[in-house]
């Protein structure tokens, strides 16, 4: 028997979404798995970037415990979490024209690495500009989003393109535009925001399938372990010194 609870219908629209992104996204799947692992493989370095909420999804692949040591978080400040006093500063930041290219060109992004953006709209000037200019810097970008915002809204960048324009691989996160599954008669507005825990599963199996790949290689991936489990801080001890030229978040 159906759960029509507020609970067991979000519940419900957020298992709905995680098999579409399961069956849809598959192939898109396969191919940042592989291209993480290439990077990985060519002695590349990992990067991940998310503004506002989408930075959980970013922040959730970094030092975690079953994930890739390698992953390393692309902090712009201001704009990474909500944190940042006021609230609304984040938002408005990531509508700031030439803001990307400057944290780019600080950062320690080479050529051969890899970037995965995280953006659920896409529209604004930031994760376009990031993709862009990544780009031309020879960094290849991974792109999250939920590509209906280009249908139904409209680019706040220059260009009048989306985050998924200027990628090399795009993940589509499915969520509806105004991210929010629940509506009744009672509320004005629709709420239940799904994109956070759709986008983290999304990128743990992107994560999952680009370690499998480095194993299928001969490979071992650069995994680390809880720190609450015995011998995980020894564990992860090893694989950070293994990989400290290519792990950022310790310095």
């Amino acid at each position: 028997m159906s759960d029509r609870t507020p609970a067991g219908q979000f519940l419900d629209a957020a298992i709905d979404l995680l098999q579409r992104v399961r069956d849809e996204e598959a192939d898109a799947i396969a191919a940042a798995g592989a291209l993480l692992a290439d990077t990985v493989a060519d002695g590349g370095r990992l990067f991940a970037f998310g503004a506002g909420h989408s930075s959980l999804a970013a922040q959730d692949l970094v030092y975690r415990a079953g994930g890739l040591a390698l992953m390393n978080l692309l902090a712009v400040p201001g704009v990474v979490g909500v944190d940042v006093m006021p609230a609304t500063l984040g938002s408005a930041l990531e509508r700031v024209d030439g803001l990307a290219a400057a944290v780019l060109d600080s950062s320690p992004l080479r050529r051969g690495d890899a970037l995965v953006i995280v953006s659920l709209s896409g529209r604004n000037a930031l994760p376009v500009e990031m993709a862009v200019h990544a780009r031309t810097l020879g960094v290849r970008v991974v792109g999250v989003t939920s590509v209906a915002y280009a249908d139904h809204t409209t680019s706040r960048h220059a260009s009048g393109t989306y985050l998924k324009d200027h990628c090399d691989l795009v993940l589509d996160s499915g969520i509806a535009v105004g991210d929010a599954e629940l509506t009744l008669d009672n509320v004005p507005a629709p709420f239940g925001p799904a994109s956070t825990v759709v986008t983290t599963a999304l990128l743990q199996a992107v994560m999952a399938t680009a370690a499998a790949a480095l194993a299928d290689r001969g490979i071992e991936p650069p995994l680390l372990r809880s720190g609450n489990v015995d011998g995980g801080h020894e564990w992860n001890g090893r694989v950070l010194e293994q990989y400290g030229d290519r792990i950022f978040y310790r310095h």
